[in-house]
């Protein structure tokens, strides 16, 4: 029988694995937050670090919700393995690391003494979190010191409280906060709500003051492709690892993290200097433009139109010989070309980009890319549309042709529980957006008549609600929109694509 991964077991060499020492010392980083992600990117990324002297991170995991895997980080004492696969300049790359910088994982809900006595501890540092992007939000409610905190900023609010009050307002006691939610300006809008607990709750001045003067909550950018547990090679992988581990992540190579903040900050949590992916800068904002715009654009633009043309996968998107090229031609001609940073930057990242998408060891579900795709075309989408306008006079084809597919997708009927489900080649698939969007294009699509598609896009393009601002004023892009859906609706997406791709 092979031995659970254990550190007793890794220290005597009865499993063998690359990892960083396994020194004993305080906790200095606290991560709410206990998915895949996180333990396959930053976790892995302090580890990294830990093995090249640079960094000395020991980390405490707490799980953001009631239910988590805190048990089983413990039972495991903290160790885990990153299974990093992918292609790199061409070539598969495979490499294999057992974690070793998580010393404990906690329940905040069953352990809420534990999270205050390390939020007391002056050796506490940094705090990094990943709670979904709906984690970073206003939520009101009654503070409870006794016990756990509903969400997490208010988590955050008062586990600060409690350090304020313990330290005595110790200017030299602020943590930094290094959220790694993907929302726009996250350490701003984790403060921006923490401040706004603190009022509510009737925390004295000083508080806030120190709160503003001694801890720096920093906007980051992340970026790598996490799948997590691969269930189905687990008994295959446990066998050639020679050991079983129930907390495995597999992950791409590929990995960014951009921090925007000062010089000394970087000193102190200096992974780049380990070699790591990680960029310090005063202005994010380019690198949050470019994986907006051609990684997540991308996705946005290719997804649902390769899903209505029958495939399932990225991996199968990219293998695709007319969707492939659709994609490239987008990539290429539309976006990459209205990225705000120089040429060789972009192309580079691009090219990366389109490497990653053909990960044959990664299986990303393109319904799950849909999901929300209304508010991602007019984040991800819409700027790059907008700027080829003010550039070329016209629309840009391809990306014409995605909002035609995204209408197309969206074409559906509730269940009668309150589900929106599309057909594809007569079996249903879901469609999930803010409930407003699927009334206002079900409404739409109810009302079309097939030898006019030029009405339907008329009305959901003309509707501000949808995107912010009436489409229908952006050069010819209406026109385009309503030609593509009316090949789409008389032909299907193939060969609709086909024809387009063949004049671009």
């Amino acid at each position: 029988m092979l031995p659970n991964l254990n550190r007793e077991a890794l220290a005597s060499r009865t499993i063998e694995a690359d990892h960083a020492p396994m020194t004993d010392g305080p906790i200095n980083i606290l991560q709410i937050g206990d998915g895949n992600f996180l333990r396959g990117f930053v976790d892995w990324m302090i580890d990294e670090a830990n093995e090249q002297g640079q960094l000395q991170g020991r980390v405490a995991v707490a799980q953001p919700l009631s239910r988590g895997i805190a048990d089983k980080i413990n039972a495991q004492d903290g160790l885990y393995t990153v299974l990093l696969r992918g292609i790199e300049n061409g070539q598969s790359v495979e490499r294999r690391r057992v974690i070793s910088c998580v010393k404990t994982g906690l329940n905040p809900y069953a352990e809420w003494d534990k999270m205050l006595a390390l939020a007391t501890s002056a050796d506490l540092r940094f705090v990094i979190s990943n709670t979904t992007e709906a984690g970073i939000a206003d939520v009101e409610e009654a503070y409870t010191p006794s016990e756990a905190q509903q969400s997490f900023p208010a988590k955050i609010a008062a586990l600060l409280y409690a350090r304020y009050t313990a330290l005595k307002g110790d200017k030299r006691a602020g943590l930094v906060f290094l959220p790694c939610e993907l929302i726009e300006a996250n350490g701003t809008n984790l403060k921006r709500i923490v401040l706004a607990h603190a009022t509510r709750w009737g925390f004295e001045a000083g508080f806030a003051e120190w709160i503003e003067s001694s801890n720096y909550f920093l906007n980051t950018l992340v970026d790598r492709i996490v799948p997590g547990f691969p269930a189905a090679e687990a008994d295959a992988l446990a066998t050639a690892f020679g050991y079983r581990d129930d907390l495995l992540v597999a992950a791409e190579p590929f990995h960014l993290w951009v921090i925007e903040g000062p010089q000394f900050l970087a000193d102190e949590f200096p992974l780049h200097k380990a070699g790591l992916n990680v960029v310090w800068t005063e202005d994010m904002r380019p690198y949050r433009t470019r994986k907006v715009r051609i990684l997540n654009g991308a996705h946005t633009a290719s997804a649902l139109a390769a899903y209505s043309a029958g495939l399932d996968t990225v991996k199968e998107m990219v293998d695709d010989p007319v969707v492939s090229k659709y994609l490239n031609q987008v990539m290429f001609a539309e976006i990459v070309p209205f990225v705000p940073l120089p040429e060789a930057e972009r192309q580079s990242y691009a090219n990366t980009i389109m490497e990653r998408f053909g990960n044959p060891f990664i299986r990303h579900e393109l319904i799950s890319i849909a999901l929300n795709s209304v508010s991602k075309w007019q984040v991800r989408v819409l700027p790059t549309v907008k700027d080829y306008i003010a550039a070329n006079g016209k629309a840009p084809a391809g990306l014409a042709f995605s909002l035609a597919a995204l209408l197309h997708f969206y074409r559906g009927q509730s269940n009668g529980a309150g589900a929106y489900f599309g057909s594809r080649n007569g079996q249903d698939y879901p469609i999930k957006d803010d409930q407003l969007a699927i009334e206002i294009l079900d409404a739409a699509w109810k009302a079309f008549n097939p030898a006019q598609p030029q009405a339907l896009v008329a009305s959901v393009l003309a509707d501000s609600r949808l995107w912010g601002e009436d489409l229908t004023q952006l050069a010819d892009l209406a026109g385009q929109v309503a030609l593509h859906l009316g090949r789409i609706e008389q032909t299907g997406v193939p060969k609709a694509m086909t024809e387009l791709i063949g004049c671009m």
